[in-house]
């Protein structure tokens, strides 16, 4: 885990150095660098391609800064460097001390209730997280009589340190530069709310109930997402015991999508297509596994959500 910082790191270097030849207009060619053949100058098409799969990467390895937040000391804050390369350092306070208290709440941004769609929630649990480091560091800091324009701010300090970022992309490229880092941090971003979009999605919890097992998506035994997702799929165990390392977490009987990460992601992109997946699971937990309080909420969602034909879990039997 701890030596996916430099990799991502030489991935953005690698992406400025691009940037940088395209601006410049460096012809096309090869050079010999340390005994190896590289490609030197790239079209416009080619740099827009290198950032989406440099983006879609850096989404994928958002995980291992996730895994290192639930850490202290040097590896919380290497967590928060890593994050810090997509724009999202005040992710690893606000998943600790919101998500995991808050998790199938309202008062969870990163829950997404139901009828809301993947694009929607992206921008409401980016920003709601980042509000809620925002209003928890301006209350910390108020208690300790220390003004919030401080270095003592931890959400001023987690977006300081995407500056290193931004000052790259920019003195290699200008604006260009900037347009090309913006693509990798919103596809990355993207990714990170697609997890948190599949982990709980629908999923409600009475305030001051105790978080259970069933207030978490499991996914079906997919190496696929098992591999990919570093065990990240084991949601119900995570929450209950999130200090675990993720090569010890186990099946705990949560409730379970029967599919993996990849094959729903295909569906979410498509919100007809992912509430028709959706809505028979989350009858079938509002009738086996919700609580009477729950079952109330879940009715006023739903009508909230238009969802007039949410089938009983008779009918998805």
């Amino acid at each position: 885990m701890y030596a996916q910082y430099p990799v991502f790191v030489l991935l953005q270097v690698s992406l400025v150095w691009r940037v940088y030849e395209y601006v410049s207009g460096v012809p096309f060619g090869t050079m010999e660098v340390m005994g190896l053949t590289i490609q030197t100058g790239i079209s416009g098409v080619n740099l827009i391609g290198a950032s989406i799969s440099a983006g879609m990467f850096l989404g994928l390895g958002i995980m291992f800064g996730h895994e290192l937040s639930h850490t202290k000391g040097p590896t919380f804050i290497l967590s928060r460097w890593m994050m810090a390369l997509s724009g999202i350092a005040h992710f690893c306070y606000a998943h600790v001390y919101n998500h995991h208290l808050e998790l199938a709440h309202e008062d969870d941004p990163a829950t997404c209730p139901r009828g809301r769609n993947i694009y929607k929630h992206y921008l409401l649990s980016h920003f709601g997280q980042s509000r809620f480091l925002f209003k928890m560091e301006q209350q910390r800091l108020q208690r300790r009589g220390i003004p919030f324009i401080s270095p003592q701010n931890r959400w001023i300090r987690g977006y300081m340190m995407s500056l290193p970022t931004v000052f790259m992309f920019w003195y290699a490229g200008g604006w260009t530069g900037l347009g090309i880092m913006a693509i990798t941090w919103i596809i990355s971003g993207f990714e990170l709310e697609v997890l948190n979009f599949l982990e709980h999605y629908g999923l409600i919890r009475e305030k001051g109930q105790p978080i259970e097992y069933r207030h978490s998506w499991d996914v079906g035994e997919s190496p696929f997402t098992q591999f990919g997702f570093i065990e990240i799929g084991r949601q119900g165990d995570h929450h209950d015991r999130g200090e675990t390392h993720f090569w010890e977490l186990e099946e705990v009987g949560a409730p379970d999508t029967g599919i993996g990460y990849f094959a729903m992601f295909s569906m979410l992109l498509v919100p007809p297509m992912w509430e028709a997946f959706i809505k028979p699971k989350l009858a079938k937990w509002d009738e086996e596994m919700a609580s009477e309080g729950e079952r109330r909420i879940a009715e006023r969602m739903n009508r909230k959500a238009g969802w007039v034909d949410m089938p009983t879990a008779a009918q998805t039997a």
